[in-house]
């Protein structure tokens, strides 16, 4: 009975091929989904600590507009020649800077 069980423990290959399949999905995983992931949150913080007056912005509602103020989690866009709205800081998505309004791309 003890030869059998060590015959098969020596088939499987003592457990190491399952545990090095494994730690490679581990890796795989790790190195195309939370790596990029973690980039792109820390990539989205420093561009939104990074927000200054006259930026062309866009929020994660789609509004563009101008930044007409900034003060401290909170900033003014500048929708239209004469409206403004009050947003917070972490609602806007991207810079549109180079895309302003009236140019094309």
């Amino acid at each position: 009975m003890i030869k059998t069980l060590l015959l098969q423990g020596a088939a499987d290959g003592g457990g190491y091929t399952q545990f090095i399949m494994l730690a490679g999905m581990i890796a795989i995983f790790y190195f195309f989904f939370i790596r990029p992931q973690q980039k792109k949150q820390k990539d989205q913080k420093k561009f939104i600590e990074g927000i200054k007056k006259g930026d062309q912005v866009v929020s994660m509602g789609g509004i563009h507009g101008k930044v007409a103020s900034v003060e401290g989690d909170v900033v003014v866009l500048e929708v239209d020649k004469a409206s403004k709205i009050v947003i917070e800081k972490g609602s806007i998505s991207l810079d549109s800077t180079k895309r302003a309004y009236g140019e094309s791309k």
